[in-house]
């Protein structure tokens, strides 16, 4: 019947081909919970010094392969790799054995500006939401604390912030139930 529950349950496909209605176990609102908060002295944990250098790769034929320029002396490391994850792995051991130390660092960035700056919009994507994460979770426990200060359900308050009684229940353990 359309418009009943069933109808806004997700479907998936069995092995043997039938379609099955399933409930999801959490929702997609839950998921920031099992994220870790940033720690509040993030900006002030001590860093490790090391020493810090750009390769630019280029694909050659089904190989990748990364250039190192700024070495000490002027001196210019390539490595190659059949992956980007090997690329970045096999560029790092080599500038590190270059110069003899493990306390170094590589950043492996495409030569091709378009890629690079796509690469960047990526991580600068995944850094915004994970801080719009930790500013939801906190508005969240801010939300869930205040209702239950004021005698809401567990339940009441799960339905009005979108998510599961049980998480109400870790979020605020002094809600009515």
């Amino acid at each position: 019947m359309a418009g009943d529950a069933d109808s806004f349950r997700p479907v998936r496909q069995t092995p043997s081909g039938r379609l099955t209605r399933f409930a999801v176990v959490s929702s997609f609102r839950d998921a920031i919970f099992a994220r870790d908060d940033i720690p509040q002295d993030f900006d002030q944990v001590e860093a490790i010094e090391v020493a810090g250098y750009l390769a630019t790769a280029t694909r050659t034929g089904t190989y990748w392969t990364a250039t190192v320029k700024d070495l000490p002396g002027g001196h210019v490391v390539e490595a190659q790799g059949a992956t980007w994850n090997q690329l970045g792995s096999n560029v790092l051991h080599c500038v590190a054995e270059f110069l003899d130390s493990d306390d170094v660092g590589v950043a492996v960035v495409p030569a091709d500006p378009d890629a690079a700056d796509a690469l960047h919009a990526v991580v600068e994507a995944r850094t915004a939401r994970f801080h719009a994460e930790q500013a939801e979770r906190a508005a969240v426990i801010h939300a869930a604390h205040l209702l239950a200060g004021q005698g809401w359900t567990v339940r009441d308050i799960g339905s009005a912030l979108g998510l599961s009684h049980q998480r109400i229940a870790q979020i605020a353990p002094r809600a009515v139930t």
